[in-house]
């Protein structure tokens, strides 16, 4: 029988975590605490109207804070909507970020935050050798993230992704100090998602985990949280999309979302290796991208998984601990929350296989999946993503 009492928390792990439904009245105080006095709140601009975004600007203009929003972002966020809200964040005197919304928004916000006391561009922070040492740390704002999907688990990351729309990839920006100060996670923020965006966001949570459990680098402790974040996936997701209202439901999808986002540190894999060029080349939504390509690479992976997927079906307590058993509850829960099975279903055909290959090869999660795929095995994994055949 599920706890039906609604969980009240504080965590310090990976930063600090503030867990509960209402806790968004909270936000005045801790953007108080680290110094803000008006901040920027960086969204999206699907958010930017809605009435979870007016209240949070409401709450903190009542505690006297001069907050205003910014939300020129797309859905997979540009080195120029870096540069325009750090623009805003200048013209406004602001002194502080409020990352608020999906990944796009969160990452686009760490990067603003960033970016805003740095003298070099953006790509000099990419995430290569020791790039991230250029950052003027002394520069960078203070950020309250408050996260209103549970996919990405941005609020809990040290890197943000963002589009280079002249080499058509996605890059990532990394630096330790980008790991948000505070987070909210509040349920009641993410009941008005959509049941598409609720499957799509929880099945990025999902591959995060599952990636970062398949993972061969050595993490004992990242390794826990994977797993435990794949079985709250088991247990909620299915429940959150059937039930957008479903408090408890929504608040063990957004921990499972900030899980997988901690237990990566042990590395992804083939399905963001795939998801990332995906993403760049067709402006797809990344949690989707990841739930179709799930099964495509977990057969890829196979021979070096089979052990380990073994283990994760007996904790999950599938009626029979095999891989075949894990694979099945996969297809299942996909077809269970409306996941297409195929690339072609959301208008993504194999014509640039080679390309989208070699980006993957060169791609930074390529480096921690089980096998190192060559261009020809990505190749081939994404013709049979695109097809349906396993």
């Amino acid at each position: 029988m599920k706890q039906q009492a609604l969980i009240h928390a504080n965590w310090n792990y990976p930063t600090a975590i503030k867990v509960g439904a209402g806790r968004i009245v909270e936000l005045p105080a801790h953007c108080l605490a680290l110094g803000m006095k008006n901040p920027l709140l960086i969204t999206d601009p699907g958010l930017a109207p809605l009435p979870i975004v007016q209240q949070a600007v409401a709450i903190c203009h009542a505690a006297g804070l001069a907050c205003t929003v910014f939300s020129n972002i797309k859905g997979n966020p540009t080195e120029p909507n870096v540069r325009d809200g750090v623009n805003a964040y200048r013209a406004g005197k602001h002194d502080g970020v409020i990352a608020f919304g999906g990944g796009s928004a969160l990452d686009a916000a760490k990067a603003v935050a960033l970016m805003i006391g740095q003298s070099r561009p953006l790509w000099d922070f990419e995430d290569i050798g020791d790039n991230y040492l250029r950052v003027s740390v002394a520069g960078m704002a203070p950020v309250v993230a408050v996260p209103t999907t549970a996919g990405t688990g941005s609020e809990v990351g040290r890197a943000a992704v963002i589009t280079d729309e002249q080499a058509h990839i996605k890059r990532i920006i990394f630096h330790p100090r980008m790991m948000p100060a505070v987070v909210i996670l509040d349920p009641e923020l993410t009941v008005g998602l959509p049941p598409k965006l609720t499957a799509a966001t929880g099945m990025d949570a999902f591959s995060h985990c599952l990636e970062a459990y398949c993972s061969p680098v050595f993490h004992p402790m990242a390794n826990g949280i994977a797993l435990e974040g794949i079985q709250l996936v088991k247990e909620w997701l299915p429940i959150a999309v059937q039930d957008g209202h479903d408090l408890q439901a929504r608040l063990h999808m957004l921990v499972a979302s900030s899980m997988g986002a901690t237990a990566f540190q042990r590395g992804l894999g083939a399905m963001h290796a795939l998801a990332h060029p995906l993403g760049a080349l067709y402006d797809a939504h990344h949690g989707t991208l990841n739930a179709i390509l799930m099964p495509y690479v977990l057969q890829a992976n196979r021979v070096e998984i089979e052990a380990r997927i073994i283990h994760l079906a007996r904790y999950l307590d599938l009626r029979q601990p095999s891989y075949t058993a894990f694979l099945d509850w996969v297809l299942s829960l996909r077809e269970t929350i409306a996941i297409p099975h195929t690339l072609a279903a959301i208008n993504i055909d194999d014509t640039q296989a080679e390309l989208i290959a070699r980006m993957a090869v060169a791609d930074a999660s390529a480096g921690t999946n089980p096998i190192p795929f060559s261009e020809k095995d990505y190749a081939n994994i994404l013709r049979k993503a695109v097809a349906g055949l396993l």
